[in-house]
């Protein structure tokens, strides 16, 4: 990885689009220090501190400690990653949706408008319930006027988020919107490591937990490399075709069938379903009632027996779900039958569906299985050494799979650059 840096920085191209990326990171980090109008700093930190401080801590995790402060990017990009969720299910739904999302660039235009007008609506929404139900004692002042200056630097704060990573996309590295979910993550790192610290030094954290503690992660980032890689390689052969005096066809290729097709997303759609009664009970109630506390969080003696197996079992069917989505075998194996590729040992068209069923259903799995081990893994650190550990599973996928697909598209920017050099020569 720091050899393709170092290799990528020597380019001159290259070297700018990082220098772009690297500055428009800056504007990020300034952007969560800018506090909202109207807000009482010392009321909020009480109430992040308070019982309410599981559910918020994890909120202010993945929003890069703007939460906590308060600051114009409190909503952070969440609001457009849920309306693209959501939009993405509806062309599902809704085949004429579907046709739109597959027409080409106008399409994808056409998808991304969509996507943009549901993070408005949601962004609205979430600004409300954190302005009237969460955050409503830190309010200074609740006149109307407050109020509606405040919900609309929570919604001009996340708007401009999902500016910031199109640019990046755009002129910097590429994976903007991604990059921008990464730094909120690892923004929280060096608090993580500095309660490590200070538990060995108050003598509260042994050296040994700490040590297993650190093996265990490293482990989970191998295991996360491992799946976002692993694939499953189907052979394909082509039939050969004579057209006039040449012959075409006859090569052999393979369908690559990825261990986890589905990426992020089930862990992500497991968490915010068994999230979503806390979270409604804290924004809108401003308390979390007892009953949830005890059986659907990981904070109570019963609940987190309750939350892991239901997580469990919510990642692998969202698992399915989405390979399902992604990975249409019926369309798939229509098309080698019409381009006259066949799978050698079976029959082209149902047959062929099938088996690539069989293999899917297999492989996808295994992966569910692994990923939901990986987002559990946290919890069960954190019962065996007595310690919060802040960073869940969800997190390390996130930031594994960024790194590497950061990593892909900078070293397809060298390939690019490398045959622009040969067909100049």
């Amino acid at each position: 990885m720091f050899k393709t840096l170092s290799d990528a920085w020597r380019i001159r191209e290259i070297r700018s689009k990082m220098i772009f990326t690297l500055l428009m990171i800056v504007v990020y980090r300034l952007g969560n220090v800018i506090p909202i109008p109207f807000m009482d700093k010392t009321v909020v930190s009480q109430i992040m501190n308070g019982s309410e401080g599981g559910l918020v801590s994890l909120l202010d995790l993945l929003a890069g400690g703007s939460l906590k402060q308060m600051s114009v990017f409190a909503l952070s990009i969440y609001p457009y990653i849920t309306a693209s969720i959501v939009v993405q299910l509806l062309t599902i739904a809704f085949p004429r949706l579907g046709e739109i999302a597959r027409d080409g660039e106008m399409g994808k235009k056409k998808i991304a408008k969509y996507t943009k007008i549901g993070a408005v609506i949601l962004g609205i929404f979430e600004a409300n319930a954190i302005a009237n139900g969460l955050f409503a004692k830190a309010i200074i002042a609740k006149g109307y006027i407050e109020m509606t200056l405040v919900i609309t630097s929570l919604l001009a704060g996340s708007m401009f988020l999902v500016w910031l990573g199109e640019i990046i996309t755009e002129r910097g590295v590429g994976n903007g919107i991604s990059i921008i979910i990464f730094l909120g993550i690892v923004s929280n790192l060096p608090t993580q490591i500095g309660t490590f610290i200070y538990g060995i030094m108050t003598g509260t954290v042994g050296i040994l937990t700490i040590l297993g503690v650190v093996l265990a992660a490293i482990a989970i980032v191998v295991v996360v490399v491992l799946i976002n890689e692993g694939e499953r390689k189907i052979t394909v052969q082509y039939a050969k075709k004579v057209v006039g005096r040449k012959m075409y066809g006859g090569q052999a290729t393979h369908i690559p069938v990825k261990v986890n097709m589905s990426g992020v997303m089930p862990v992500i759609f497991a968490s915010s379903l068994l999230a979503m009664p806390q979270t409604l009970s804290l924004l809108f109630s401003g308390g979390t009632p007892s009953w949830i506390t005890s059986y659907l969080t990981v904070e109570g003696s019963v609940g987190v027996y309750v939350y892991s197996v239901m997580n469990f079992i919510l990642i692998i069917l969202f698992g399915f779900f989405y390979s399902s989505i992604q990975f249409n075998t019926v369309e798939y194996a229509k098309n080698l039958q019409q381009y006259g590729g066949f799978i050698p040992g079976i029959r082209p068209g149902k047959p062929t569906g099938e088996y690539l069923q069989r293999i899917s259903n297999r492989i996808t799995f295994s992966g569910s299985i692994i990923l939901a081990l990986i987002a559990s893994a946290p919890i069960v650190l954190s019962r065996l050494s007595g310690m919060k550990i802040n960073f869940g599973g969800t997190s390390v996928i996130i930031i594994v799979g960024v790194v590497i697909e950061t990593m892909k598209q900078i070293e397809s920017m060298m390939l690019m650059r490398h045959y622009k050099g040969f067909l100049n020569k």
